[in-house]
C-alpha cells in the first residue's frame, strides 16, 4: 500500500483503451491509479502494467461504485482524481424496433454511473482541490444518427456536468467532460468498416489521453472539450440561448 501523500486517481472502464491510455499518464505522474471495470482479467492487466489498483466494478449499479471509490481509499488514503469513462455502444439503429434491455443498458453504463460516480466521489474530494473528468463524446455535442441512444446519454452527459460545474467548483471541485470523435478502440464496433470506407480518420487512444491531461491541466468548471484529428483539443463554444421578451423580460426569468 503507498502512503496517503501518494496522489490517488480512479479510472471507470479502465480496462478499454481509453482507460488504459489514461491511466498509464496518472501513473507516469506518480498517481496510485484504481483500475475499476466489468472485465477483471483486463483490470487487473492494466492494474500490473501502471502498478495500481484493480476492481472489478459494473458502474451502471451504485453499490459497485462506491465500492470502488473505496477501494482507492483504502488502496491510497486518499482521493484526488476520477475519471468517469466507462461507456458503451447500443447497438440499436435509428429505425429499431426498442430493445429496452439494450436500452436500459446504455443508458445504465453512459449516462447512470455518471451520476453514481459523482455521488459517490464528491464526499472524498470536497475542498480537496479534487478534479472530475467525464469522458462524454462528441456525440454529445452534434447528434450521431448512426447510434442516436448513445448520442442521447452522451448529450445528457455533458448537459449535467455544465449544471454540476459551479456548484461542484463552490466546493472545491472541478468537473469537465472531454468529448472526443471517432477514436480506435472497441466501441466503434461495426462502425469501423463504414468509417474506414468514408476515409474517416480515426484517433489512437494515446491521442485522446494526451487530450485527456489537457483537461485535466486547464479545463475549467462545466467546460466541454472537444477532441478532433489534427487539432489541439479545446472548450467548445456553447452559444448563449436568446433570453426572454415582453413581460416575461422583467418578471426575474432567468436568461
Amino acid at each position: 500500500m503507498t502512503g496517503p501523500t501518494t496522489p490517488a486517481a480512479l479510472v471507470t472502464g479502465g480496462a478499454g483503451g481509453l482507460g488504459r491510455a489514461f491511466a498509464r499518464r496518472l501513473a507516469a505522474r506518480g498517481y496510485g491509479v484504481v483500475i475499476a471495470d466489468r472485465d477483471a482479467d483486463g483490470a487487473a492487466e492494466v492494474a500490473t502494467e501502471v502498478g495500481g489498483t484493480p476492481v472489478t466494478a459494473d458502474v451502471s449499479r451504485p453499490e459497485q461504485t462506491v465500492a470502488a471509490v473505496r477501494a482507492a481509499l483504502d488502496a491510497y488514503g486518499r482521493l484526488d482524481v476520477v475519471a468517469l469513462n466507462a461507456g458503451i455502444g447500443s447497438g440499436l439503429a435509428a429505425t429499431d424496433p426498442l430493445d429496452l434491455e439494450a436500452y436500459r443498458r446504455v443508458v445504465g453504463v453512459n449516462q447512470d454511473a455518471v451520476v453514481y460516480g459523482v455521488d459517490a466521489a464528491l464526499p472524498h474530494l470536497r475542498g480537496a482541490g479534487g478534479r472530475i473528468v467525464v469522458t462524454a463524446s462528441l456525440a454529445g455535442l452534434v447528434p450521431m444518427p448512426a447510434d442516436p441512444l448513445y448520442s442521447l446519454t452522451k448529450t445528457a452527459v455533458v448537459g449535467y456536468v455544465r449544471a454540476l460545474g459551479q456548484p461542484l467548483a463552490d466546493l472545491g471541485v472541478t468537473i469537465t467532460a472531454l468529448c472526443p470523435g471517432f477514436a480506435d478502440t472497441a466501441i466503434l464496433g461495426p462502425l469501423r468498416e463504414p468509417l474506414a470506407g468514408m476515409g474517416m480518420p480515426l484517433m489512437t487512444p494515446d491521442e485522446v489521453g494526451d487530450a485527456f491531461l489537457a483537461v485535466l491541466d486547464g479545463g475549467r468548471p462545466g467546460e466541454a472539450w472537444f477532441v478532433q484529428p489534427g487539432r489541439d483539443p479545446e472548450p467548445y463554444g456553447f452559444r448563449g440561448v436568446p433570453g426572454p421578451r415582453g413581460p416575461a423580460a422583467g418578471a426575474g426569468v432567468p436568461a
